[in-house]
């Protein structure tokens, strides 16, 4: 995991790098954030281009263009590392009008309710709004 930022009440932001982390937040939260993290992990994979032929060459580069090209996938953690909400920001944290951002709590449940100065803690971090009218998938009215 990546530090990102510090929230209000102990809490942290971090990135989640790997499948392996993936997994344990999909496991831990009962979600499956773990699906999500693979296909957007194979999808910026497809997208690499090498920059030579030579073969044991072609993969220079493939890691940090997968980090560039993919969503960031975030989890929010309390001040002992358990896992309290997990999010789904554009690439890079910019602004992307046609990127659904996704921030749910354990099981899909709402975050807002428990982490609303959290998630802000993450919007004014990244510059995004990430209102719950729009980043809560599992609306329900």
């Amino acid at each position: 995991m990546e530090y990102v930022c510090d929230a209000p009440g102990d809490r942290t932001w971090f990135r989640l790098v790997s499948e392996g982390e993936a997994a344990a937040e999909s496991e831990q939260m009962r979600h499956a954030v773990e699906k999500y993290f693979r296909r957007e992990w194979d999808k910026a994979a497809e997208s690499f281009k090498p920059l030579t032929s030579v073969y044991i060459e072609q993969d220079i580069g493939k890691a940090s263009h997968i980090k560039r090209e993919m969503p960031l996938f975030l989890t929010l953690r309390d001040n002992e590392g358990a896992p309290l909400v997990t999010a789904m920001l554009p690439p890079g944290g910019r602004r992307d009008r046609s990127f659904g951002c996704i921030i749910v709590g354990p099981g899909n449940s709402d975050p807002y309710k428990q982490h609303a100065d959290a998630i802000e803690a993450l919007a004014e971090h990244f510059d995004l709004s990430l209102d719950r009218a729009h980043c809560y998938p599992y609306r329900r009215e």
